[in-house]
């Protein structure tokens, strides 16, 4: 599976953004799929995962109720929509599959490249 993100941008405190995640093979409907996010000088952090069918998702305790996770099988696609950004939303955002994976960077096999998001004060 290949992924690549986009959808990143300038965006001011309280605004919005919505990541994209595209995937391509058709193991993506199988696959756990997640967003991570690295800020300057610190490790990649657990953003939200979705497994496979879209029934359950988790999202890290910074993000929830703020950000959703979705994903369309169809189209070989995840998003993040991200509502009432704050600045320490800046970072880099990654998308991650496995076919076991869920919060854990450790658990994901695939990565696309980053997307990067800049939340202005």
């Amino acid at each position: 599976v290949q992924l690549q993100a986009f959808g990143g941008g300038l965006v001011q405190a309280g605004g919005s953004l919505k990541l994209s995640c595209a995937a391509s093979g058709r193991a993506f409907s199988s696959y756990s799929m997640a967003w991570f996010r690295q800020a300057p000088g610190k490790e990649r952090e657990f953003v939200a995962a979705i497994i496979w069918n879209g029934d359950n998702t988790v999202y890290a305790d910074s993000v929830k109720g703020r950000f959703t996770i979705s994903r369309d099988n169809a189209k070989n696609t995840m998003f993040l929509q991200m509502n009432s950004l704050k600045p320490e939303d800046t970072a880099v955002y990654f998308c991650a599959g496995d076919p076991t994976g869920w919060d854990s960077e450790s658990e994901y096999r695939y990565w696309g490249k980053g997307t990067q998001v800049t939340v202005s004060s």
